[in-house]
């Protein structure tokens, strides 16, 4: 895909969706888009790992536009996979592939916080078959915790497991700030 496929894909999904991003205008991201090529290709890593990414609210504090994944279930590119790469090292057997941090640091996107999960499913219906790993309290992860989200009978559940569990239905959804 090539930069100018990806814009407008992501224009397309910005037009499609007025209502994720209301009193922002598409010429403004575009200009943002088009002096940030890093921040392109982390767009890029999230389109093609399934994240649908689209844009969610301005910052106005910091004039930034914040992309967050909007497909309708964790991205397919990033599920079966722990919750940190020290989870990823104390795997013995049955190793996943990757991270959920681990492959936000290398896409370099962050993985969204509870309170961003939260805000996403009040602009929509999204992880109904899946879940997603959510940012987890430092106190927690220092037990071998990790949190993750999803929806179920139309509300936000939050749960735990061990950081270094894995399952096909549980990816991690990303944000990134341009």
């Amino acid at each position: 895909m090539t930069e100018n496929e990806l814009v407008e894909v992501l224009k397309v999904r910005f037009e499609k969706n007025m209502n994720r991003h209301k009193e922002v205008k598409w010429k403004e991201i575009q200009k943002k888009l088009e002096e940030s090529p890093e921040k392109l290709a982390s767009l890029k890593e999230m389109e093609l790992t399934g994240g649908e990414p689209d844009v969610v609210g301005y910052d106005k504090s910091t004039g930034e536009y914040v992309f967050v994944d909007c497909s309708k279930e964790s991205p397919k590119g990033r599920r079966s996979i722990c919750y940190d790469p020290e989870a990823l090292e104390s795997r013995k057997k049955n190793k996943p592939i990757n991270s959920a941090l681990g492959m936000a640091k290398d896409m370099g996107i962050e993985i969204l916080t509870e309170e961003e999960y939260r805000g996403l499913q009040k602009l929509g219906t999204f992880d109904t078959k899946t879940s997603s790993w959510i940012k987890t309290p430092e106190n927690i992860r220092k037990l071998g915790g990790a949190m993750f989200c999803d929806r179920r009978y139309d509300t936000v559940f939050v749960y735990h497991n061990g950081a270094e569990s894995y399952y096909g239905a549980r990816g991690f959804r990303g944000s990134l700030r341009i």
